[in-house]
């Protein structure tokens, strides 16, 4: 398996380098399949310079969905274990989950235009409110009072998939968020998948339909 090592704000060691290696065996053993893991870590300075950390993030590749984990420390090493231990559970998760299916078929059914087995809610009216009005305040870059502490709301695009219900569940899964956006491909309803306790998941959809999905050119 290839690896390939970055680092953002911080140089990487000939010793960093090893461990990675090491490290990296046991993703092989969890994911035999996957071609690649990319290994970056980056460094940030806080309150000029008295508070540090590193960030490790790892992305495996391979034939079959990308897999992701991260993990943050005062030291790039623990950083590292951090984040490899946290991929493996990821991997070993998705692996018994489908032991479980094969041994025990469950899943989202569809019967009567209704879904099945999964439970649909819709998000919290106060959180909507909330965000409306502006009291979860969006950060600007522009607050440098050193006690200002927003909730910090990150954004983030990209493409949209069209899955089913159970693909999206496993590529959240794979990815270790405890959500996932996806456009359901039974419905072509922009929905996001979320995690609830043990194997239980729920379901959030709009009522409108994205764009039908493109032909491949």
């Amino acid at each position: 398996m290839e690896t390939s090592i970055v680092g953002v704000g911080v140089g990487i060691t000939d010793r960093f380098r090893t461990v990675v290696e090491d490290k990296t065996l046991r993703i092989e053993n969890l994911a035999p399949r996957a071609l690649r893991v990319d290994v970056k870590v980056t460094h940030r300075a806080y309150h000029n310079g008295r508070m540090e950390d590193d960030t490790v993030e790892l992305t495996v590749t391979g034939k079959g969905p990308l897999v992701r984990a991260e993990a943050t420390d005062a030291d790039k090493f623990v950083a590292l274990d951090q984040a490899v231990d946290r991929l493996c559970e990821q991997l070993r998760r998705a692996k018994e989950k489908r032991v479980d299916a094969r041994q025990h078929p469950r899943g989202a059914k569809f019967a009567g235009g209704t879904l099945q087995g999964i439970d649909v809610e819709p998000v919290s009216a106060d959180v909507l409110h909330a965000v409306a009005t502006g009291e979860i305040p969006v950060i600007t870059g522009a607050e440098e009072e050193q006690d200002y502490t927003p909730v910090v709301i990150r954004t983030k695009n990209f493409e949209p998939e069209w899955l089913t219900v159970e693909e999206a569940v496993d590529r959240m899964e794979l990815v270790g968020h405890d959500f996932f956006l996806f456009i359901d491909a039974r419905s072509d309803h922009p929905s996001v998948v979320y995690r609830r306790k043990g194997w239980d998941y729920g379901v959030i959809s709009l009522t409108t339909p994205a764009a039908p999905q493109r032909a491949a050119s």
